[in-house]
């Protein structure tokens, strides 16, 4: 049997589908402008998120860095939470590529950034001593925050917070479909109140690789530049921008199920001795939990017998904290028998 991999959504593999689609792909040279594929998937994501256009780009990181890089220059600040995929786990690509001054902020744990706090993060304008604020970053679904599906009301208030001061906004939506979901609303209710947005085709998507960045068309122009200077031009794209049709045609409702699996997973482990976790703070299909001092097993030892003994990979958030992930991949059946790992290991814990 194949392993029962939990430690993402980015392990999930390509659909037979999406295969047969690669395979048969139209292709031209991207760079140019010219691969028929690449082109209907931009089309098709623009169109997704009532965007003018949008750039296809090989991974979620580089679709925030160029869309940092299209927003600021040299010397602006941006402000983001503490908490931020792109300040934390994105290599400091912002600082180190565009020399934006990062202003984080404390997201509180559905998410969001106090409104209170972003007001009092803005520079004065025309101010010398200050760094320029060009723009906010936001994240939905939150990954570090349980995978909190944040609502279009949030975004509506950030949208008139951000033209008081003539401020862009930023949404980092690697899984922001799973927030529509979640939320039971469209991707735009929620995209059309900011100015850019990414969302990547290889977590819950299930596509091999690749994030789109949609948003005005100077801006996407900037966006492209960006990504030739980041080496992210690639030639004959089409081939995987043809999975990532599949996608956007066939992936999105679906993760319906990702998420009642991940919320079943989570009532299982509940049930163990020994795991802390709240059932109901699952809304997508992130599953955080932590293991009580009470069992005397190594953090490390754990995700060690769950593999060796049982096929099962988990993810560490450091500690005593892990984290899982449903996705396409993960049937009910597997959530079952993943559950069934964890009671076998933990009864035996030393």
């Amino acid at each position: 049997m194949d392993s029962i991999d939990l430690r993402s959504d980015t392990v999930s593999w390509p659909t037979p589908a999406m295969r047969e689609a690669m395979a048969h792909a139209q292709v031209g040279d991207d760079v140019w402008g010219d691969d028929p594929t690449v082109k209907r998937l931009q089309e098709m994501a623009a169109d997704r998120t009532s965007k003018q256009a949008a750039l296809f780009v090989p991974s979620g990181t580089m679709a925030n860095l160029v869309s940092a890089l299209a927003h600021c220059d040299r010397g602006d600040e941006l402000i983001l939470g503490d908490q931020s995929h792109t300040f934390r786990y994105e290599a400091g690509g912002i600082s180190a590529v565009g020399s934006i001054h990062p202003h984080t902020l404390r997201n509180h744990p559905d998410g969001t950034i106090a409104f209170e706090d972003i007001e009092a993060a803005i520079r004065p304008a025309g101010n010398p001593h200050f760094p320029r604020t060009a723009a906010i970053f936001v994240e939905n679904t939150h990954n570090i925050c349980g995978g909190a599906a944040i609502p279009p009301s949030y975004f509506q208030a950030l949208r008139h917070l951000a033209d008081r001061h003539g401020i862009a906004i930023h949404l980092d939506g690697a899984r922001i479909f799973n927030a529509a979901i979640a939320l039971g609303c469209s991707v735009t209710d929620i995209t059309q109140h900011v100015d850019t947005v990414s969302f990547c085709l290889s977590k819950g998507l299930c596509a091999p690789v690749g994030s789109l960045v949609c948003g005005p068309a100077n801006l996407i122009d900037r966006a492209n530049r960006m990504r030739k200077v980041l080496g992210g031009g690639m030639r004959q794209a089409g081939i995987i921008a043809a999975a990532g049709i599949v996608a956007l045609d066939q992936m999105v409702d679906r993760l319906a199920d990702d998420h009642r699996n991940a919320r079943r997973l989570a009532e299982g482990l509940a049930q163990i001795r020994g795991i802390e976790i709240d059932p109901a703070s699952v809304q997508t299909n992130l599953v955080f939990f932590g293991l009580s001092a009470e069992i005397p097993i190594d953090p490390q030892r754990l995700i060690q017998r769950l593999d060796k003994e049982h096929n099962v990979k988990i993810g560490s958030r450091g500690g005593r904290r892990f984290r899982v992930v449903t996705h396409y991949w993960i049937t009910p059946e597997r959530v079952e028998l993943a559950i069934d790992a964890f009671r076998a290991v933990l009864a035996t814990a030393h």
